[in-house]
């Protein structure tokens, strides 16, 4: 168990004073059994109104309205959560172990097709081509282990490489081009296992890393598989391994753009547009020994 402070920062820079549109954040990690938030702040500006909404996939949603021009548009999240461990736990996973193919209930496949429909069916034959060549015997007895072998293999073979570009490469090229962002690989991840007949969602979050630590980071992203009655199961490609508490999951969705962090248009022509910066932030805050909460003492023998 521990608490974590995130302080995540983005600003756009214009040439002159431009009107803003609606924009969308998603930027409010996703409460469940493993993580509460304990505070969030929020400090944006030029002159706005905001309201919080849910979306069909349970994200928290800040909607914004602009109401005069500026030259920058600056937004701060300051976010602590205190995470506790996940249930089940990574190991042993023999006791949890999920058949392949996976079976879905039928009170819940109305839901799970959404997640097993390719996000870029362009791409079909090329992932299924690549999955004949490099994916191993499967296991009709550890779905699970079968999903996990499968990011393991693109993170050995799919180099990382940070772009700066907009957007996610599609599968297709990013096993044409051999390297990818950690969006590109989680995308091509998430259509290789839905290929595969699994429930797969794209995750946006953050990531407790050295270079969060350093506040050098941006938001990350992973994939979570749905593996009844485990339920959703996340694995990092990137890193090469299941997601665990040093992952905090801001957003998920069946697409990629579901949970773009600030996204938004604004009015002008395509030269006012300067650049965009932001920085992730994330330090370790030490429990208070004496401070327990109602909730902690309900779970206590």
């Amino acid at each position: 168990m521990g608490r974590l402070t995130i302080q995540h920062e983005t600003a756009y820079r214009y040439a002159r004073p431009v009107t803003f549109g609606r924009h969308r954040l998603v930027l409010r990690p996703r409460e469940g059994h493993d993580l509460r938030v304990e505070s969030m702040d929020l400090f944006i500006t030029p002159e706005h109104h905001a309201a919080w909404a849910s979306d069909v996939f349970g994200n928290s949603i800040l909607v914004v309205d602009f109401s005069v021009p500026a030259m920058e548009l600056h937004i701060r999240s300051d976010v602590v959560v205190f995470r506790r461990k996940p249930f089940p736990a990574t190991e042993p996973r023999e006791p949890w172990r999920v058949p392949f193919p996976v079976a879905y209930d039928l009170l819940e496949t109305t839901i799970t097709a959404a997640y097993q429909s390719l996000s870029y069916p362009d791409d079909l034959d090329a992932i299924r081509e690549w999955l004949d060549h490099i994916l191993p015997t499967p296991d009709p007895e550890d779905a699970e282990g079968m999903m996990f072998k499968l990011g393991e293999i693109i993170h050995e073979q799919i180099q990382y490489r940070r772009r700066f570009e907009k957007g996610v490469q599609t599968p297709a090229e990013s096993l044409q081009k051999r390297s990818g962002s950690c969006r590109d690989l989680a995308t091509l991840m998430m259509d290789a296992a839905r290929v595969l007949g699994v429930a797969t969602r794209f995750v946006s979050g953050y990531l407790d890393c050295p270079a969060s630590e350093a506040g050098r980071a941006a938001m990350h992203a992973w994939v979570e598989i749905y593996l009844p009655p485990l339920g959703w199961r996340g694995y990092d490609p990137t890193l090469g391994e299941p997601a665990s508490q040093k992952h905090v999951v801001v957003g998920v969705s069946n697409h990629p753009r579901g949970v773009m962090p600030v996204s938004g248009m604004f009015s002008g022509s395509a030269g006012d547009y300067l650049e965009m910066t932001t920085s992730v932030k994330i330090e370790k805050i030490s429990a208070e020994p004496n401070a327990v909460r109602n909730d902690e003492l309900a779970q206590t023998d």
